[in-house]
């Protein structure tokens, strides 16, 4: 119906074929607006992309090389005030020398979402040292985090389970009177 409407305004036929000069202008539109290539920047070159959960919590981190900064959620990890939270976050950084030395050589962007504060914090620290693992491919450092938790490369299965009826929680049920 929109096109009937628009012949009635114009009083164009749809038999009529359009003007020279417009279809010219058309084909030279097209030539222009052809997309350039893209190519990978050097900084995305050499990015490895790893993701932890725990419970409802999802981080995604992006190992490059660099100077050794980490940030979350487009954050510092020094803004972090709680200390023993930032602290359980940066662990796998002193589990072992070589995390260690390898945390002044890359940059580590960090997205997490989800969940609580504390679980949170330990899918950062399983995705930091899953991002050492994957960048570095260095076994023993992985047979040390292993060693050490085996939380940090692996996530925990474990899930809420959902609440049922005739109960308050998943596996209580509501108290029974017989009087």
């Amino acid at each position: 119906m929109m096109f009937m409407a628009e012949e009635a305004t114009t009083g164009a036929k749809k038999d009529a074929a359009p003007a020279p000069q417009a279809v010219q202008q058309a084909t030279d539109d097209k030539a222009k607006k052809k997309p350039a290539k893209r190519r990978l920047s050097r900084s995305r070159a050499n990015v490895v992309s790893v993701k932890a959960k725990r419970k409802e919590s999802r981080a995604r981190a992006h190992v490059r090389a660099g100077s050794g900064i980490i940030r979350i959620n487009k954050r510092s990890i020094a803004s972090v005030e709680a200390g023993p939270i930032r602290d359980l976050m940066l662990e796998p950084l002193m589990i072992s020398p070589i995390a260690r030395d390898m945390a002044t050589k890359v940059d580590i962007k960090i997205n997490v979402y989800g969940g609580g504060l504390t679980s949170q914090t330990q899918a950062v620290r399983g995705a930091i040292a899953k991002g050492l693992v994957a960048f570095s491919g260095n076994e023993t450092l992985k047979k040390e985090f292993l060693a050490y938790d085996r939380a940090l490369l692996v996530d925990d299965p474990r899930r809420v389970e959902p609440k049922k009826f005739k109960g308050p929680k998943a596996r209580a049920r509501f108290q029974t009177s017989y009087r």
